[in-house]
């Protein structure tokens, strides 16, 4: 059986976690106030992992970085997207290549992943995005410019927030 190794560690906005198997990424958690909380939705459903602060040091880096205001490309972190259906899987690879600093609406993420009619089933699965930042779906838009949802703690305001530190570097 392969074994889960988890850290968490401090960035500018709070605590972020990352989960792993072998060398891919399962799970992140984007920044909370408290490690504990963060701890606690990171290993949510998972019955046992390690701890490993060393977990991923250069990306943890780079998620440090970001948060200070940083560029940083996540397309090389390999990830596994394990329970997602092929439609799944295609819909959040799609999402992944969503260019630093640039948004793109549900129906343009669902053209993208090759399924032009499922705007709508593509925001679910976004709605369930295991990796975020990693896989940046605080990029996807609704139709008309508007936010959407954001199903990570913060919700749209934290939506609104990472967008608004991409902007700035972008601009």
């Amino acid at each position: 059986m392969l074994s889960i190794k988890y850290t968490i560690f401090e960035t500018k906005w709070g605590y972020f976690g990352l989960a792993s198997i072998e060398n891919a990424l399962i799970r992140t958690v984007l920044p909370l106030a408290n490690r504990e909380k963060a701890k606690k939705r990171l290993l949510k459903n998972i019955s046992a992992a390690d701890y490993d602060r060393h977990l991923f040091s250069r990306l943890q880096k780079q998620i440090i970085a970001y948060f200070e205001g940083g560029y940083v490309n996540f397309t090389n972190i390999p990830l596994i997207l394990a329970g997602f259906s092929k439609f799944g899987a295609s819909i959040l690879t799609a999402c992944r290549d969503i260019t630093f600093g640039q948004t793109i609406s549900y129906r343009q993420l669902a053209c993208k992943a090759g399924h032009p009619d499922a705007a709508r089933p593509a925001g679910s699965v976004i709605a369930k995005n295991p990796i975020p930042l990693i896989i940046p779906c605080h990029r996807v838009l609704r139709s008309d410019g508007s936010m959407g949802g954001f199903s990570a703690p913060g919700g749209v305001t934290l939506k609104k927030r990472l967008l608004t530190l991409e902007k700035r570097l972008v601009v």
